[in-house]
């Protein structure tokens, strides 16, 4: 009788055990939107997203004086310095074509770089020299694209081209100018056709001139407004897109986003050579400017090792209003967007924004 009742205790056990497994795991904590969480509650972030291709989480809300919902995938939100990638693709299209060549001198398609001798190769990998325009202009007043890089070429260089390596959103500024002239129909227009179209990344574009709103659905974005930074972090949901040029301008989505990495590195956009320049001729920058250690920037693309093995291929992107972080891990094993409705650039909330992307590439159900 004993015995029987231990047989049926331990049946019971295991039933139960078999029962209760799936509840157990489906309250297990998700490290994804923990970290959003985190961002959100420890770190100050109105609003957070990440998008896998699959599910979509968020935290936080999309706007501070109603307390609307946190926008999905289809939300537009502004790619900050993840525009460079679709820059460096096109004119790796041109490279490809022969139109350019990667040791060309940008000076033989941009005047006022005449007598330097910064190449095509090291715009795209950010060893030029050329300073930072951006902190030098004048944001309360349109300007041009020559104007902006007189800014940069009245400041002494950071080091001699080649001989090391500076984040600067004026190398990109000057690709642009270098598509513009190789082209004929400007950087705009010549990256919707070779990238936005053949991917049909129809949530993508550039905002025309004078163009502050965001199209379509968006939460709204705050921060420190770069034309009156005095006055604390304020809505900048409004802002001079077009001005950010082939460096920053783009507004995208976070499915249009995975869409645009999954194409570059699954071949649809460029001859497979192309893609292994852009990720093998690279340059360690771990500890330097946003990326963590074991970082390597190539053209307009950066790895950022993961914690599970091996690494990412991506880019970041930061305004006054948005962070960005996220791209495609090696091997196949996913691509995940992530934004925050702030500034997120630094301490805490940088770990915690990577440590999202890191979550979702890492995820052992993929």
């Amino acid at each position: 009788m004993q015995r029987k009742r231990l047989a049926a205790a331990v049946l019971l056990a295991t039933a139960l055990t078999a029962t209760l497994a799936p509840a157990a795991a489906a309250h297990r904590p998700d490290p994804v939107q923990r970290r959003l969480d985190q961002l959100v509650a420890r770190d100050g972030v109105p609003g957070a997203l990440a998008y896998d291709g699959r599910v979509t989480r968020t935290a936080g809300v999309a706007d501070l004086g109603t307390g609307r919902p946190m926008v999905g995938s289809e939300g537009r939100f502004r790619l900050a310095s993840n525009t460079k990638p679709f820059t460096a693709v096109a004119v790796m299209r041109l490279v490809a074509d022969g139109r350019i060549g990667l040791d060309d001198r940008a000076g033989a398609h941009v005047p006022q770089l005449a007598t330097s001798t910064v190449t095509v190769r090291q715009l795209l990998k950010q060893t030029s020299g050329l300073p930072e325009y951006t902190a030098l202009v004048d944001w309360t007043r349109a300007g041009t694209p020559e104007e902006y890089l007189a800014s940069a070429l009245a400041v002494a260089p950071e080091f001699e081209p080649g001989t090391g390596w500076g984040y600067s959103n004026t190398n990109y500024l000057v690709l642009g100018m270098v598509i513009d002239e190789v082209t004929g129909t400007g950087f705009r227009d010549y990256v919707e056709r070779t990238v936005l179209r053949p991917l049909h990344l129809d949530d993508t574009y550039w905002p025309a001139p004078g163009e502050f709103t965001l199209r379509g659905p968006h939460a709204r974005n705050y921060g420190k407004h770069p034309a009156a930074p005095q006055a604390g972090r304020v809505d900048v949901t409004e802002l001079p897109g077009y001005e950010f040029g082939a460096s920053g301008g783009l507004v995208s989505t976070p499915e249009d986003l995975n869409a645009f990495w999954n194409g570059l590195f699954g071949g649809d956009l460029l001859p497979a050579w192309a893609v292994r320049l852009m990720t093998r001729d690279t340059t360690g920058v771990g500890g330097r400017d946003v990326y963590p250690a074991g970082s390597r920037y190539g053209y307009g693309v950066a790895s950022v090792p993961l914690s599970c093995g091996g690494v990412y291929w991506g880019h970041g992107g930061d305004l006054p209003g948005d962070s960005v972080g996220g791209g495609r891990a090696a091997g196949g094993r996913g691509t995940v967007t992530v934004y925050t409705t702030t500034w997120a650039a630094e301490g805490d909330g940088l770990r915690h924004l990577q440590g999202a992307v890191d979550a979702a590439l890492c995820a052992k159900d993929r």
